[in-house]
């Protein structure tokens, strides 16, 4: 008896299981990917949050450590500025520490957070307001740190705020 195998009904379907399989293959390694970007993303998002809430709570400890210049932490009419008398530990008056954390701050948020700006207020709504406009409605007795950043690079700034009372 001639046992050879009937190779005719048999053609092509091991190739198309491979193809099926690598389609299936290709399509779980997509979704992957899209699942590691997706935790990049939000990896990236947390981490500028937390940067953000580093960032206010130093002007805050900042302010505290200053009381007698706290009312110099408001930084809505003037830019504060880098005081050179503030680079040793005598000669550095309350106002002109103000200033020098002030623009500490402001060049740590720069380097912190993409497009990263703020503001040190008195506000009774900490909540509102953009870099452009500011929202600091100088009434109450809390002072409100604003910060924002530009995440996306595409103009739409995130925020993070708190307030502390000195």
């Amino acid at each position: 008896m001639n046992q050879s195998l009937n190779i005719k009904g048999n053609r092509g379907t091991t190739l198309i299981e491979i193809l099926v399989t690598v389609i299936v293959f290709s399509i779980g390694l997509l979704g992957i990917i899209g699942m590691q970007t997706l935790g990049l993303r939000n990896n990236t998002t947390a981490y500028n949050r937390s940067q953000a809430t580093i960032l206010a709570y130093d002007i805050a400890d900042r302010a505290r450590a200053n009381l007698p210049g706290a009312a110099y932490y408001d930084f809505t009419s003037t830019t504060p500025s880098a005081q050179s008398s503030c680079s040793t530990t005598s000669g550095c008056s309350n106002q002109n520490m103000a200033k020098n954390d002030g623009h500490e701050w402001l060049q740590s948020l720069a380097q912190g957070l993409p497009d990263g700006q703020g503001v040190v207020c008195i506000d009774s709504t900490p909540d509102d307001g953009t870099p452009a406009a500011m929202a600091c409605d100088g009434s109450g007795s809390v002072y409100a740190i604003k910060v924002w950043w530009d995440e996306e690079k595409d103009g739409n700034y995130k925020m993070f705020y708190t307030d502390f009372k000195i």
